[in-house]
């Protein structure tokens, strides 16, 4: 059809030009068709964003915003309020007071620098940028929602900026409890696989030792097995009225390093118990 418009244009008498207005009328529609296709595209993907996130936003110029770079904002009229590092420095703090809650009830027998600890490994930045990957917030950023240079598109620090900004957009538009759902959801699991003492084990137990008024570890070599080159210690250790554990290891230090862990296990399934 449309290659036979110029023939039939070519051939009209000045009688027959009255009916090119009509035409015009008709491109209009298509113009309002794409805006209204545009329209559904950014609803859909919206929609797409807020099912991965699992929360709804009533006001989607805030999921918007937590999107936002910097560099995306035009020159003229840039301001870095506009961008999402506002949200970031309120998720920022929700995220660490939602760990911190989580990581109080989990670990009920933790003192203050373990617990420290953990926090900091739950909320550094490599954490929430390997939350943003498993949300998909990534394939936002390709596809243009961030609006980025390329080269800060993907770079972890600008994840975890990301990944905290959706939480304190979250907290803005839904209040504290949504935003603690959220983080809840993305980090019981990562809290529960770093269950075991962070620092050393031998210097775990001994600070365990210390903390409780007992005398330090004691390390006993049990057994040494194999030739000179290929070497295997077998190592006691004892704590307390606890009765000891024993590991092996290529390396003395190997052999009283899995000792220590392993008696460290029972001591904080003896101290559960006791809970």
């Amino acid at each position: 059809m449309n290659d036979d418009t110029p023939v039939i244009q070519s051939a009209a008498t000045p009688a027959d030009a009255g009916p090119q207005p009509d035409a015009g009328r008709d491109a209009a529609p298509k113009k309002k068709r794409s805006k209204s296709s545009k329209a559904a595209a950014a609803e859909a993907a919206i929609a797409a964003t807020e099912a991965r996130l699992g929360y709804k936003f009533s006001d989607s110029a805030v999921l918007a915003t937590a999107f936002t770079h910097v560099s995306a904002l035009k020159p003229a009229t840039r301001h870095r309020a506009d961008s999402y590092q506002r949200l970031e420095f309120l998720g920022d703090r929700v995220l660490g007071l939602v760990v911190s809650d989580m990581l109080y009830r989990a670990y009920p027998r933790a003192d203050e620098g373990e617990l420290s600890k953990r926090l900091a490994d739950l909320v550094r930045k490599e954490s929430c940028a390997a939350v943003a990957k498993s949300l998909g917030l990534d394939d936002d950023i390709k596809l243009g929602m961030l609006k980025a240079v390329e080269g800060a598109r993907l770079r972890i620090a600008v994840l975890g900026d990301v990944c905290e900004a959706v939480i304190g957009a979250i907290y803005v538009d839904g209040g504290y409890s949504a935003a603690q759902q959220f983080v809840e959801r993305n980090w019981t699991e990562r809290m529960r696989k770093h269950r075991r003492p962070l620092r050393d084990p031998k210097t775990a137990l001994q600070e365990w030792a210390q903390a409780r008024g007992h005398a330090l570890p004691r390390y006993e070599t049990v057994k040494i097995e194999g030739p000179a080159h290929e070497r295997r210690f077998t190592v006691a250790a004892r704590v307390a009225n606890f009765a000891p554990e024993s590991a092996a290891g290529t390396s003395k230090r190997a052999a009283e390093v899995a000792a220590a862990a392993a008696l460290l296990a029972r001591i904080a399934g003896a101290d559960g118990e006791r809970a």
